[in-house]
C-alpha cells in the first residue's frame, strides 16, 4: 500500500496522518471543516519542528510536504487506504463509509480508528466487508508504539496481514484482536476511568490523590482522570454507553458523574476544563 487517506483532522487524525507522513506515505488529511484543518496542519508542523529539534527527523518541511490538506473527500478515490478518525457516532461512521464505498477503488481498504464500535458492525455500511478492519492508534499517535488491529467476523486474512505489515513499516508495535465491543485497550482502561470517577463521586478521595494513587501506586505514567480529560468525557462516555449496550452488563454503566460533565460541556483539556482546569492556547 503505498497511497494513504485519514478521515477525520481532529487530535487522533492529523496525527495519524503525521505518523504516515514520517515514513514518506503520501496522505490525504480530510476534513469538512476548514478551521479544523488549518488548527491540524499547525499542530503538525509543531510536532515535526519538535522531532527535528530531537534529531528524530531530518527535514520537517519535507515531511510536511508528504500531507495534502482538504475538503474535498473525492480525493481519496485513487488511495488504497482510507483510516476514518472521525467521531465515536455509528450514525455518522455510517453515512461516510457509504459515501467512501461509492467514492474509493473497489479493492481499497477501509480502516477504522474506532476505541468501541465493533468492526462487524461498521462494515454491515459497506459492499466491501472483507477489506474492513481496525486500526486503533494510541494518543498521541506520533509518540505511542501500539496499534491494537481488530479483526471482524468478515475481515479477510488477507486484509489483516497487509494491515499488520503495514503497521510494522511505520515502526509500531501490532496486536490482533478479535471483535467485540471497546476491543481489549479500551475496556480495560474505560473501566479504570469510570471507577476512578465514581470514587470522585462518592467523594472516597480527591481528584489527585486519586491519580496520585495510580501513579505512585501501580506505576501508570498518567492518572485515569487525568486520562480521562486528555482523551475527552465525551469520548470515555461514548465507549462505556457502548460497552453498557453491547454487554447488557451494568458493571460497564456509565458514572452519573461523567454523564452530567459531559452534559455541562466540561469535557477535558479541548474545553479547558474537565477533572482538572486548562490554560487555552
Amino acid at each position: 500500500m503505498k497511497k494513504i487517506a485519514v478521515i477525520g483532522a481532529g487530535t487522533m487524525g492529523h496525527g495519524i496522518a503525521q505518523v504516515f507522513a514520517m515514513r514518506n506515505y503520501p496522505v490525504n488529511l480530510i476534513d469538512i471543516n476548514e478551521k479544523v484543518l488549518k488548527n491540524a496542519e499547525q499542530k503538525i508542523k509543531i510536532s515535526l519542528k519538535k522531532f527535528e529539534e530531537k534529531n528524530k527527523i531530518d527535514d520537517a518541511d519535507k515531511v510536511i510536504r508528504n500531507i495534502n490538506f482538504s475538503t474535498d473527500i473525492n480525493k481519496v478515490r485513487d488511495d488504497d487506504l482510507i483510516i476514518e478518525a472521525i467521531v465515536e457516532k455509528v450514525s455518522i461512521k455510517k453515512n461516510l463509509y457509504q459515501q467512501l464505498d461509492d467514492i474509493c477503488r473497489k479493492d481499497a481498504i477501509f480502516a477504522s480508528n474506532t476505541s468501541s464500535i465493533p468492526i462487524t458492525k461498521l462494515a454491515e455500511f459497506t459492499e466491501r466487508p472483507g477489506l474492513i478492519i481496525g486500526m486503533h492508534f494510541f494518543n498521541p499517535p506520533q509518540l505511542m508504539k501500539l496499534v491494537e488491529i481488530i479483526v471482524g467476523e468478515k475481515t479477510s486474512d488477507k486484509t489483516r496481514e497487509k494491515i499488520t505489515m503495514l503497521t510494522e513499516s511505520l515502526g509500531r508495535q501490532p496486536i490482533t484482536v478479535i471483535d467485540s465491543p471497546a476491543f481489549v485497550t479500551s475496556r480495560l482502561i474505560m473501566i479504570m476511568i469510570n471507577e476512578a470517577v465514581e470514587c470522585v463521586s462518592e467523594k472516597i478521595a480527591t481528584i489527585r490523590d486519586i491519580d496520585k494513587a495510580m501513579k505512585l501506586g501501580m506505576n501508570h505514567p498518567m492518572g485515569p482522570l487525568e486520562l480521562a480529560d486528555l482523551v475527552g468525557l465525551d469520548v470515555v462516555l461514548a465507549i462505556m454507553e457502548t460497552m453498557y449496550e453491547g454487554f447488557d452488563d451494568e458493571k460497564y454503566k456509565p458514572s452519573s458523574l461523567l454523564v452530567k460533565k459531559v452534559k455541562k460541556g466540561e469535557i477535558g483539556k479541548k474545553t479547558g476544563k474537565g477533572f482538572y482546569e486548562y490554560k487555552q492556547s
